[in-house]
């Protein structure tokens, strides 16, 4: 049993260092910013960076009618929110702001687009940001460049 033991707090010294956290909020980042980048994607007319489609703007004005934003304002809105803020956490550069405007997003949509998709979506969807909010972007972001540069 002790070697067991042993062999266990090996695993976890190894798991628990800089090293491997950096790798895993790089991949809690990768992860969040390609849920929202892919959405991003199917907003806007192929070939182009923001030109929205007719379907967004028919989305914004009947299935998700529920934001208390007029649609015309909150189909751009949305789409520069899924352009911009995974393009910030893959990079790693304001993370934590880049989490929670995403957290932000999500619990718009929870509440007033789709209530029911709490515990098959949304649930994991918060989870990330809030790794991210807490930690971070970790070693391998442009935040901690410039915590380094800074000489903290």
């Amino acid at each position: 049993m002790g070697n067991l033991v042993s062999v266990y707090d090996r695993l976890v010294g190894m798991v628990s260092g800089k090293f491997a956290e950096a790798l895993a909020l790089l991949i809690t980042r990768v992860a969040l910013a390609g849920i929202f980048w892919r959405s991003y994607k199917t907003k806007i007319e192929e070939g182009t960076w923001f030109d929205l489609t007719d379907t967004t703007y028919f989305l914004f004005e009947n299935e998700y009618s529920g934001v208390p934003i007029p649609p015309d304002i909150a189909a751009p809105m949305a789409a520069f929110s899924e352009f911009l803020f995974p393009i910030l956490l893959v990079v790693g550069l304001a993370t934590r702001f880049a989490a929670v405007s995403l957290l932000g997003m999500t619990l718009v949509i929870q509440i007033f687009v789709y209530p029911d998709a709490w515990w098959s979506v949304h649930l994991l969807w918060v989870a990330m940001a809030s790794i991210l909010i807490v930690r971070g972007g970790g070693l391998f972001s442009a935040d901690a460049l410039v915590v380094k540069a800074r000489g903290q």
